[in-house]
């Protein structure tokens, strides 16, 4: 049985998920104007994009004739969280680390 953060990983796996992530920072954008940036048919990329409504990291809204995919954070928010625990590994050791819950 996954769990919701197994789901979010899972997502983040795969660089055209994360491609795709990195595209909604500035904003909602149509699924069209997603595909523009990838060699690949248009329902391999719809399946990427329900992998990414599956983990909770984009929602899906339709404009008129247009679905808009847009970035969910949270989903990001709880991965951050779950690493801080682990940036001593990375981290130098005179750099302070915000404790887990003032992210």
């Amino acid at each position: 049985m996954s769990t919701p953060a197994d789901e979010v990983f899972a997502a983040l796996a795969s660089p055209v998920r994360r491609e795709v992530l990195r595209l909604l920072l500035d904003g909602p954008r149509p699924v069209n104007q997603l595909a523009e940036h990838f060699a690949m048919r248009r329902p391999s990329l719809s399946e990427h994009l329900r992998v990414l409504r599956h983990a909770g990291l984009v929602e899906e809204t339709k404009s008129g004739r247009y679905r808009l995919y847009a970035l969910r954070p949270e989903p990001l928010r709880d991965v951050s969280r779950w690493l801080s625990h682990y940036e001593r590994f990375w981290r130098p050791p005179d750099v302070p680390t915000a404790p887990p819950g003032d992210q």
